[in-house]
């Protein structure tokens, strides 16, 4: 994809000429594809290298780094340095002068960076744990000691004074609480690791935090500060406290210590992964427990009635395409049944039956088609043949040879089934319904053309693919004792 898509919800035209340069370069440096050298920040280190203010002219004047003419002249000794320096090194040097009052002087250099960097930038930092020693390393850090005194390093269990329930709080860490509990989705929280999946460019928002946290309107609550006040209706969720450096001398007397920060609030909704968590989630439990014995009794009544009417609707929802036909369950489950085809506000029951119902529905068919396939397969095997020649009942038959066999590639795909229900939402079905969850990030991030979460997302599904197929693996080995992981491979 063009790297200029990038800019397609963007508002360029905000921008003069150059300052739209100085835009774009700063966006590509964000995102990797390059590495980006400012000369104002090259005059500036500089300057502290050699112990002065400011560079001089040829004339011997003294100018301030601030000033916007200062790379207007090439004669100017640092401006022919900077461009000699980094053009020898492989970079490419841009300079654009004023062409107005309004516009400002840009001279920047930069050089792509390979594919290969980049996969590594992106891999090496995918985890970020906090430590202990965050704190120490945060900007105005000595301020805040000479303020209040060093920051304990230490990591501790405790009981939460929110709740009363335990929890592992951190000092020097970023974050006040590591691990704890409340009542929200999923109601189990750790703040010891967090995901880097990128960022958002549309909101420079953190991608992962933004699929993970909760929406709707904000929640008030009341809230006890560790020195014994309470306010009332707060908004903000003060479980995900971070240690701010900055902090007031009367935030630092409410809170006790230095962790007053928290930009995340309590919210009426759940989150993205939380709304495509129940829908999955019930809709998968609907497709085992229909679809699973409807394949039975279709393999059972093989070429009957029963047979061709199952079939039939197997057909219809493999031969129509899935936007028809959830359209139609749509459109039957609104008009008949009075059902809310279009995601409300507010977290109403309701509103969840028809996307269920249209997620389960095609899978269920499937998961008939598959089952009576396995079955009729282990039904016309030699060692069923076999067994009814020793006089095995059809009862022993079907329970302890034909669908023990015949489940056996069933259970392989149910860590899968999961694993896609809870975490990646379903694109089509929530578009449709106008669900808030997963389903739309992708086809999103395609349309505004937003890099960081196409590539986060590309790696998250084919995360849980895998670990969709390993732990498919070992079930079937847990439920099939002839497969085994310990045994030797191969020809002898």
């Amino acid at each position: 994809m063009n790297r200029e898509q990038i800019f397609k919800t963007a508002n360029l035209t905000r921008y003069t000429n150059n300052e739209k340069i100085e835009f774009k370069y700063k966006t590509y440096e964000e995102y990797g594809y390059m590495d980006v050298i400012r000369y104002q920040e090259y005059a500036n280190d500089w300057a502290k290298e050699n112990e002065t203010t400011a560079p001089k002219l040829p004339d011997g004047k003294t100018v301030k780094l601030a000033d916007k003419s200062i790379a207007k002249d090439e004669d100017i000794e640092l401006v022919m340095k900077f461009k000699n320096d980094f053009t020898n090194d492989g970079y490419t040097i841009i300079r654009e002068l004023p062409k107005n009052s309004k516009d400002a002087n840009v001279l920047i250099a930069y050089k792509e960076r390979s594919v290969f960097a980049r996969l590594w930038d992106f891999f090496s930092g995918l985890f970020v744990f906090d430590t202990v020693n965050y704190a120490e390393k945060t900007e105005n850090y000595s301020k805040y000691v000479e303020k209040f005194g060093e920051v304990e390093k230490k990591i501790y269990f405790a009981t939460d004074p929110m709740n009363g329930l335990p929890c592992i709080m951190g000092s020097g860490t970023k974050h006040k609480y590591l691990f704890y509990f409340d009542d929200v989705f999923p109601f189990v929280h750790q703040n010891f690791v967090t995901l880097n999946l990128g960022k958002r460019y549309s909101s420079g928002k953190d991608f992962f935090e933004y699929f993970t946290q909760n929406q709707g309107e904000v929640a008030h609550r009341d809230y006890t500060y560790p020195d014994g006040t309470v306010a009332e209706n707060v908004g903000y969720d003060f479980h995900e406290r971070e240690f701010n450096a900055n902090i007031s001398q009367a935030n630092y007397d409410k809170f006790q210590d230095g962790y007053s920060l928290t930009n995340k609030t309590y919210t009426s909704g759940l989150s993205m992964i939380g709304y495509s968590f129940i829908i999955g989630i019930i809709a998968t439990i609907l497709v085992y427990i229909i679809g699973v014995p409807l394949g039975l009794l279709l393999a059972l009544k093989k070429d009957k009635i029963t047979d061709k009417i199952g079939n039939l609707y197997i057909i219809f929802i493999m031969a129509v395409p899935s936007l028809a036909y959830i359209y139609l369950f749509a459109l039957i489950g609104g008009q008949l049944f009075g059902l809310p085809t279009n995601w409300p506000t507010g977290t109403v029951p309701l509103v969840f039956i028809l996307p269920i119902v249209s997620l389960a529905l095609p899978s269920i068919a499937t998961m008939m088609k598959w089952t009576r396939r396995y079955m009729i397969d282990q039904m016309t095997s030699d060692y069923v043949k076999f067994a009814r020649s020793q006089g095995f009942s059809e009862g022993e038959i079907f329970r302890k040879h034909i669908l023990k066999n015949a489940l056996i590639p069933i259970v392989q795909g149910i860590p899968a089934s999961l694993l896609a229900s809870l975490t990646g939402g379903a694109i089509i079905t929530e578009r449709v319904y106008n669900v808030p969850g997963m389903g739309k990030l992708l086809t999103t991030a395609i349309d505004e053309c937003d890099n960081g979460v196409i590539v986060g997302l590309s790696f998250f599904y084919a995360f849980i693919s895998i670990i969709s197929l390993v732990l498919g693996d070992v079930l079937m080995a847990k439920t099939d004792p002839r497969i085994s992981f310990s045994g030797g491979g191969g020809r002898k």
